[in-house]
């Protein structure tokens, strides 16, 4: 960890200012933190700047000042510190930011950029008084922009409100008071850079768009964030003593607990469970690489998974962060780990099954006996672990026919005569790849189903949805020992698909206040909606506008003719959703690709919103193509879809295992089919759009 450089930024004691009162926890923060750092990563003091304002009690601001060898946290003060990280590190360095103090809002000083009447989020230093000076956002934006130009790998924690809040009970809000936007006239001038260079970054980060949150192009670094702007960040006596934030609190003790590297995915889970749990309307944020290790220069790909937001006393029922909107059903099970590693079954620590209680945006589990399908109860179960479906509802099982009927001669089926008499042993091996799978099942010759698989006339097995589907790769042979189960594995992953497609809530009160369309590159709509056609790399816009009373969490998905399923980063967004305010519209710009050997195909583009919190990206595939190369959507000028250039994706060995990891498998009658409530809060909207050469 020799190249580390580390911004460690608390703030309890602010001068007097109509705004925002002095904190109690944010330096013990610091302090936790630090000692992290010092302890647990062998982190050099000369590595670390500090940068606190602690109570001064009875004391006066001199004294405040010199309390700690460490300077105060002045806007100029941080601004410096800064600079220094940013011209002492190299390409390839580990800097990390941890910001603990008030967030908060403030009249912009960016009209041009903001519009008349708009506001900027910014950290607010200890200094900012009457007529002080914020950290605004534009400024961070070309504070980090700098960092990350240079190679440097950046992670920012801010442990703070975005639009400030008030006190309750014997926890305190990180943020102004009574959730006030700061409207006084401050100065205008900055330490950062020029206005022309503030606004310049800001446009080219933003793609010419103001946008309504922290921090742009959040790809370039990780952000942890203690809460979505709209919400209030906490900070609380958790052990019964002495306060920290909540996030602060949960992230370190998530890594002292830990064992072993995890992903900033991992680590938001967990924290974001714990929050959860005791603050229900603070909902963390991760936005950028999420796949990158904690402290780490490396990426490791985690599949999404859903995460235990609440747990009963007894430790018999849980919560899950994802509900109807979802596709989730009475009866669906889920193995819960408390680790990383989500395909070694011995981790499991218990089995629980989706009870009547379904949500929009969440749902309860019973955890089952032995005598009910479940496993010995191997540990406690606690907010933020991970949740992997095991067994699907029976609304998701997809029917299987396995034809055997083939003729040689026939026109229509045209199968070789050597391979006729191969048909029922080939078919017979996939038959047997199918037991105890939870997701697909298969069903008699004369019976209608999702899929039928046969033998081709190239001695391969093939899939057919009325017609063979072409484009699977490679072609597996009825020879391969290997390839009945690969040819399940792909089942699996179509039902999946088709799964995600049919999700559907036609009654939602929601239909209406949702606009969802797709524009040219002019961000006009298109004349014919309905039958929208691009060319390979034509700029388009997607417009999304809420018209809703209420912030509703919109997330938008690609299905792509690959067969899989990535992630549209609104506004360059790639947390589990976007909160859109109420009359709140964004323009994401996009440029969709022909993957290789396809002239023409169908992209959908699929809306999800809620009025809670949902995860949506548990539904995310990889490809069935193993070319992916050239494959998926471009956006942004350059940024792909996530799975864009991965040739091996560890999503694809988990595929068997969801599904197949209970010894007694859903059978079609073991769990009810749910109907969509009419009062689901919750709406589904899609965009098919043919790109073509």
């Amino acid at each position: 960890m020799a190249n580390f450089h580390a911004l460690l930024i608390g703030i309890d004691y602010y001068e007097p200012n109509p705004y925002y009162k002095s904190l109690k926890g944010a330096v013990r923060d610091i302090d936790k933190v630090a000692s992290y750092l010092e302890k647990s990563l062998q982190i050099e003091a000369e590595q670390i700047i500090r940068l606190t304002s602690p109570l001064p009690d009875q004391n006066s601001l001199a004294d405040v000042r010199s309390l700690r060898l460490e300077r105060p946290p002045t806007y100029q003060n941080i601004v410096e510190a800064f600079n220094t990280i940013t011209e002492t590190a190299q390409a390839q360095d580990l800097v990390y930011i941890h910001y603990s103090g008030h967030g908060g809002r403030v009249k912009t000083i960016f009209p041009d950029l903001k519009g008349e009447g708009q506001f900027d989020e910014g950290l607010v230093p200890m200094d900012v008084g009457d007529r002080g000076r914020y950290l605004r956002d534009v400024e961070m934006a070309t504070l980090l922009k700098r960092m990350t130009d240079k190679g440097l790998l950046v992670t920012v924690i801010f442990d703070s409100c975005h639009s400030g809040g008030a006190t309750r009970g014997d926890g305190d809000i990180r943020g102004s008071r009574n959730g006030e936007t700061d409207t006084q006239d401050r100065q205008m001038d900055s330490l950062v850079a020029s206005q022309q260079e503030l606004a310049n970054n800001w446009l080219k980060l933003t793609q010419n768009e103001a946008k309504d949150s922290w921090l742009p192009n959040q790809r370039d670094y990780v952000f942890l964030g203690a809460c979505r702007p709209t919400e209030l960040a906490w900070e609380k006596a958790f052990d019964g003593k002495e306060r920290n934030g909540a996030l602060t609190y949960w992230m370190i003790d998530t890594l002292v607990n830990h064992q072993g590297p995890m992903t900033y995915q991992s680590l938001y889970n967990r924290v974001k469970g714990m929050i959860q749990s005791k603050f229900p309307n603070q909902l963390p944020m991760l936005l950028g690489e999420d796949d990158r290790l904690v402290f780490g220069d490396k990426q490791e790909y985690k599949p999404y998974t859903l995460v235990v937001t609440n747990v009963s006393e007894d430790q018999t029922e849980i919560t899950l962060d994802a509900g109807m909107s979802s596709g989730l059903g009475e009866g669906c099970r889920f193995a819960l780990y408390p680790t990383d590693d989500l395909t070694d079954k011995t981790k499991q620590i218990v089995i629980a099954e989706l009870t009547d209680e379904i949500e929009a945006d969440s749902s309860t589990a019973r955890i089952l006996r032995v005598d009910e399908g479940g496993i010995p109860i191997k540990g406690k179960i606690e907010p933020g672990i991970s949740a992997v479906m095991v067994a699907a509802p029976v609304n998701l099982i997809h029917k299987v026919r396995l034809f055997t009927e083939k003729q040689a001669g026939d026109l229509e089926q045209d199968l070789p005569i050597h391979l006729v008499d191969k048909q029922r042993e080939a078919l017979a091996k996939v038959r047997q790849a199918l037991v105890n799978n939870g997701w697909i099942v298969e069903v008699k010759e004369e019976e209608e189903a999702h899929f039928q698989v046969a033998v081709g006339k190239e001695g391969e097995y093939e899939i057919c949805m009325g017609m063979p589907i072409k484009n699977l790769r490679p072609a597996l042979s009825i020879d391969d020992p290997t390839a009945p189960q690969k040819v399940v594995d792909r089942l699996v992953h179509l039902g999946k698909y088709q799964s995600v497609q049919e999700l559907d809530n036609p009654v939602s009160e929601l239909t209406d206040y949702l606009e969802f369309e797709l524009c040219d590159k002019t961000k006009k709509p298109f004349p014919d909606p309905q039958n929208v056609s691009l060319k390979p790399g034509e700029v388009a816009y997607l417009r999304v506008k809420n018209t809703y009373t209420r912030t509703l969490n919109i997330a938008v998905l690609d299905l792509e003719p690959t067969w899989e399923i990535s992630q549209v980063p609104v506004q360059g967004n790639i947390a589990s959703f976007l909160p859109l305010d109420t009359g709140q519209e964004t323009f994401t710009k996009l440029r969709l690709q022909l993957p290789a050997n396809y002239q023409q195909t169908k992209e959908v583009l699929k809306i999800f919103a809620t009025k809670g919190v949902a995860n949506f990206q548990w539904l995310i595939l990889p490809s069935l193509d193993e070319q992916p190369a050239t494959r998926g959507m471009i956006l942004n000028d350059g940024l792909q879809t996530r799975s864009m250039g991965q040739s091996v994706n560890p999503l694809n060995n988990l595929l068997t295992a969801i599904g197949g990891d209970v010894d007694n498998p859903p059978t079609l009658t073991r769990a009810m089919v749910y109907e969509s409530d009419p009062e689901a809060e919750w709406i589904t909207k899609e965009i098919v759009i043919t790109v073509q050469s």
